[in-house]
């Protein structure tokens, strides 16, 4: 696990823009840790700010196009691609235009200068994803899959198939990030021929020429097509080569194509905004498919953040209080001991467990036939589960009772039910003195939250 990094200084570059055609100067400033990727456009009155968000995307139309109902900012999956393969965390591209300049088509310009500046490590700790579990989209509709896998790292890998006799079948594949500045980001954009003659036609890329795409040719062309285009491009002529591909260019891979949507998806999917830790498995990616794909890791990553602080239980532990135990050191008992055992314990937390089963008393009473466990029962069994943590930390640990104070900010998202193994986590929020003890009790189930509160109570010496 790594720091966050940002640049070391400031730069700028000026490009134009493949759509618009018109010029823009972007200026990449260093960012403090926890602040993200942000644009900002001085252009517009009150420059605003737009954060690197997949749920900021407004278009994935050709390109991928993030906004604000004040500003957009569109192309920017090349420039997020490199942020990415350079492992920035925290940046601010000031812009004075709407659209990132299309250079000569692959995220290569933005590594340059990036890299110019300096990448400096920040004094706080990266956030990651982490896949934990396959994760998958489809489109049935274009053959679009994306899955992410749990991995040790970070792997991307592009597969392609346009059935066209000139790309033919082709993949990418990238791990870690070692190689990504001298194998992914030189790849530039691809167009079909067909393609690039309908988007001239409807006057879409006023920023195209033939130095920023590799245009493939995929059928026998006229040549009066080709030197239609080439006068729309301000060439003095074009030809295909044997490969399909016109003359203007040359492939710097065999499957540049496919390492180029490669970068597409490493840019799209940045939209998380953290790094992630798996295996990205992409088949037919597009900016659409991977805008979709990337908002299915934001709901799994805002879950995962949430549950950040669920215990793990493995029954075949030992535990570290069993029941018997923790009787010596309670005085509740049958039907009001509510924790069967402690399975973890620290300097400030404690983790109780629970079964129920169909049997509990409070079962045969609260909603027969739908029972449901008592939601006061639960805030019972936290404050169980604090007792002792508090109670074990005395030099004689028996004959103390603990009772309520106050119970504030109780939350209840969620049935528990027989058949359940509720854990019940209690953190200390504030060290104990003159014998009051502040706690935050989480209970889960599975995945779940199922309560939350925030407990007060006072140790007593039994009389």
């Amino acid at each position: 696990m790594m720091n966050q990094r940002t640049i070391a200084r400031s730069f700028s570059l000026n490009g134009v823009g493949l759509h618009s055609g018109a010029q823009v100067k972007l200026t990449f400033k260093p960012a403090p840790a926890g602040h993200g990727v942000k644009f900002q456009r001085i252009d517009l009155e009150g420059q605003p700010i737009i954060n690197v968000d997949v749920n900021r995307v407004v278009s994935t139309d050709r390109s991928t196009t993030i906004g604000t109902k004040d500003a957009m900012v569109s192309t920017v999956e090349h420039l997020l691609s490199a942020v990415s393969g350079l492992q920035i965390d925290n940046l601010l591209v000031e812009l004075d235009g709407l659209e990132i300049p299309i250079l000569d088509g692959s995220a290569s310009p933005f590594i340059a200068p990036l890299l110019e500046a300096g990448v400096e490590e920040q004094d706080a700790p990266r956030n990651y994803f982490i896949v934990e579990e396959p994760i998958t989209y489809r489109d049935e509709e274009t053959g679009s899959e994306i899955v992410a896998l749990p991995y040790d790292g970070f792997e991307v890998v592009s597969m392609i198939d346009f059935d066209s006799p000139v790309l033919g079948q082709q993949y990418a594949t990238l791990r870690g990030y070692e190689d990504y500045a001298s194998e992914i980001a030189p790849c530039r954009t691809f167009v079909f021929l067909h393609e690039l003659e309908a988007l001239f036609e409807h006057d879409l890329i006023k920023g195209g020429d033939l130095t920023n795409a590799i245009v493939i040719a995929d059928q026998l062309v006229p040549q009066e097509r080709l030197d239609k285009l080439a006068k729309r491009m301000g060439k003095e002529t074009v030809e295909v080569t044997q490969k399909g591909i016109l003359n203007t260019l040359d492939l710097k891979f065999h499957n540049e194509p496919a390492r180029h949507k490669l970068l597409d998806v490493m840019g799209d999917i940045s939209l998380l905004g953290v790094p992630i830790r798996g295996r990205i498995l992409a088949t037919k990616p597009g900016h659409g498919a991977n805008v979709a794909f990337t908002k299915l890791l934001k709901k799994a990553y805002m879950e995962q953040r949430r549950l950040k602080g669920r215990p793990h239980y493995n029954p075949n532990d030992e535990p570290v209080y069993n029941l018997v135990e923790i009787q010596s050191i309670m005085p509740h008992r049958y039907p009001f001991l509510l924790i069967d055992k402690i399975i973890e314990k620290g300097e400030n937390h404690i983790v109780g467990l629970k079964n129920l089963s169909a049997n509990e008393e409070f079962f045969q009473g609260h909603f027969p036939g739908n029972p449901v466990m008592p939601g006061v029962l639960q805030i019972e069994a936290m404050a169980q589960t604090g007792g002792l943590l508090v109670l074990t930390q005395q030099d004689d640990p028996y004959g103390w009772d603990t009772y309520f104070l106050k119970v504030e900010n109780a939350k209840f998202k969620n049935f528990v039910v027989p058949g359940d193994t509720v854990l019940f986590k209690m953190e200390l929020i504030a060290p104990v003195r003159r014998g009051i003890c502040q706690m935050r009790g989480t209970a889960y189930v599975g995945n779940k939250i199922v309560s939350e509160a925030e407990l007060v109570a006072q140790i007593v010496k039994r009389p």
